[in-house]
């Protein structure tokens, strides 16, 4: 284990058949940050911005999850998001956790919602930015999800591409990206071991429409009975994930607050970071 000048920890956990890479920042009540499922992704470059705020009041929990960053590159692409809050839950009991906050952006939000439709007894409370599997396999995928899921297709990954995925799709702002987080973000993506097997793909073969049926949410009976108190972000210009998936869980769940921020893309905990941290405090701190 090594402690960072940021007063951070990052070690290696060690769940089932994995190994999950894990940073960890503050102490008190454990809130676990599960980040998104773009090309180069990993927990700490996600949540840059949130880390610190968050570790002023929690325990701050940040893995990269299965097929991303330092952890183990296998999942279960049968039914991704089961197999990733099967992978949450066993870091949850690895850590000695019986039950946590859970934040997840995009496909971690997809992660976080499963498992509290799974195991609502480990979830206590639950902020979804943007989340996966919310009709999303129901139309004809958003152009930025079409650039995410052709990352790793045709010639391959490559620099221009992940610029373009980033600029014009995961931000409202494209000049706000700077360079050296696409630099890093497209080293990261082209690990042998990733492009080989990428995490996160188009369903294939005959297994496809299972798969697909699994990775909508939203056919789930238990989502109208989920309980646990959740607050939805989602930017007003999401241009990966439809916005009004931010209504449709609000409807649905039994006790979900939404909150839509304008001039915001996809990415709405980096681009709003100081709105979002306080929102996340408010929400997890239950002082709503």
């Amino acid at each position: 284990m090594s402690t960072t000048a940021t007063e951070r920890t990052e070690h290696h956990v060690r769940v089932g058949r994995r190994d999950l890479f894990v940073t960890e920042a503050g102490a008190g009540t454990p809130v676990v940050l599960l980040h998104g499922g773009g090309p180069g992704a990993n927990g700490a470059s996600n949540y840059v911005r949130n880390i610190d705020a968050l570790a002023e009041r929690f325990r701050v929990i940040v893995p990269d999850l299965p097929g991303y960053g330092a952890s183990s590159k296998d999942l279960d692409l049968s039914d991704p998001f089961g197999d990733l809050a099967l992978a949450v839950r066993g870091l949850l009991d690895a850590l000695d956790i019986e039950t946590a906050h859970l934040v997840g952006n995009s496909y971690g939000g997809a992660a976080a919602l499963r498992l509290a439709l799974d195991r609502p007894d480990r979830v206590d409370r639950m902020i979804l930015m943007g989340p996966g599997g919310i009709g999303t396999t129901r139309a004809l995928p958003t152009a930025g999800l079409n650039c995410l899921l052709d990352y790793y297709g045709g010639e391959g990954p490559s620099r221009a591409k992940i610029e373009t995925f980033i600029r014009d799709y995961l931000v409202y702002d494209a000049g706000s990206v700077p360079d050296e987080l696409i630099d890093l973000r497209y080293e990261a993506s082209i690990q042998p071991e990733v492009v080989s097997s990428p995490p996160l793909r188009r369903p294939s073969g005959p297994t496809a429409l299972r798969t697909l049926w699994r990775m909508d949410l939203t056919r789930d009976p238990r989502l109208a009975r989920c309980e646990v108190p959740t607050l939805v972000v989602w930017g007003a210009e999401d241009k990966v994930n439809r916005p009004s998936g931010g209504a449709r869980l609000a409807s649905t769940m039994q006790d979900c607050d939404l909150f839509l921020m304008a001039n915001t893309g996809h990415w709405a905990q980096w681009e709003r970071a100081e709105q979002f941290n306080a929102l996340a405090a408010a929400h997890l701190g239950d002082e709503r």
